[in-house]
């Protein structure tokens, strides 16, 4: 796996993690309100895995719930204790992160 793939993971994971924390919620929503936050590479196809992991990880539970239109049941999103906890390392991993590499970035810019 590339490095660009491995850093949208995990970035993905506290993402979702984040919209979760805010209440509950479901996968089309969750990828709507990335795309409108400019979250870059957000497909279906991404979102699924990383709740099904969430989910696999105690980090979120989920219920079912009827459609209103009659359409499919549709699955319901909740963050759970121990996901706030993984959400509160993440926080602060990333603001250490985000910090070294703006250092970094603008110590590189200024050589050229």
């Amino acid at each position: 796996m590339a490095v660009h793939d491995q850093m949208m993971k995990g970035l993905l994971d506290g993402a979702i993690l984040g919209l979760i924390s805010q209440g509950e919620t479901y996968g089309y929503e969750i990828i709507e309100r990335l795309k409108h936050n400019e979250f870059p590479e957000v497909s279906d196809g991404s979102i699924y895995p990383v709740l099904l992991r969430l989910d696999k990880k105690g980090y979120v539970s989920t219920r079912m719930v009827k459609s209103d239109n009659g359409g499919p049941k549709r699955k319901y999103y909740t963050i759970t204790e121990v996901g706030m906890s993984e959400l509160t390392v993440f926080k602060k991993k990333w603001v250490e992160l985000n910090l070294g590499m703006n250092n970094l970035m603008r110590s590189v810019g200024d050589a050229e």
